[in-house]
């Protein structure tokens, strides 16, 4: 029994995140897929990188692939973010990948479009697979959403599937409530952090 999983932002899913997700099927027995949750006080932070929550995505997953997948919140980091840093060092870093692990038996490998991510994953002996970094990004189909909002020219819906845009068109409040915001995230260690629950 192998079990493939697959760690990202899924924010929101796109096309490319679909193909990997159908690759992995195709490798492994199990594929579970952990969209990456930030939590204050045990309330989600969203942000203009994180517009969708955890809630949303998932429903945006079984929208293709329905129960053929297992779908978790194992991935989530709990405020103040700063903990779980330096990498290894931390033991909440650690307490983390206990959470990725979780309900896994039998062999596993994580999954990486990211060269940088895979160092990581394999420093927490998560068994890291390189894949081919995809040419369509979710940080991309979010700019054409806010573009969308700002009334530019966007075609956004090209990106991903038919049952997704139904989804986000469902959700536009949330679009328009972070189109005009600033970005509130850090970059650390290669990795994107909400601002909001850095240091507590």
């Amino acid at each position: 029994m192998t079990t493939a999983l697959y760690l990202a932002h899924l924010n929101p899913v796109t096309n490319a995140h679909v193909e990997i997700i159908k690759e992995l099927k195709k490798e492994a027995d199990i594929v579970k897929v952990m969209p990456v949750i930030f939590k204050y006080d045990n309330r989600e932070i969203n942000s203009k990188s994180f517009p969708f929550n955890f809630e949303t995505r998932k429903k945006m997953l079984e929208s293709i692939f329905g129960d053929s997948i297992k779908i978790t919140d194992d991935y989530a980091f709990l405020a103040p973010f700063k903990k779980y840093l330096p990498p290894l060092v931390r033991r909440k870093s650690w307490k983390l990948r206990k959470q990725i692990l979780n309900g896994v038996e039998g062999d596993y490998f994580s999954y990486t479009g990211d060269k940088a991510e895979g160092y990581m994953l394999k420093l927490y002996r998560l068994k890291p697979k390189i894949g081919e970094r995809k040419s369509l990004s979710a940080a991309s189909v979010k700019e054409k959403l806010y573009d969308s909002v700002l009334g530019k020219k966007s075609d956004w819906k090209e990106d991903v599937p038919e049952q997704i845009v139904t989804i986000i068109e469902e959700e536009w409040e949330t679009v328009e409530k972070f189109a005009n915001q600033e970005d509130q995230t850090t970059r650390i260690v290669g990795m994107k952090f909400p601002k909001e629950g850095y240091s507590k």
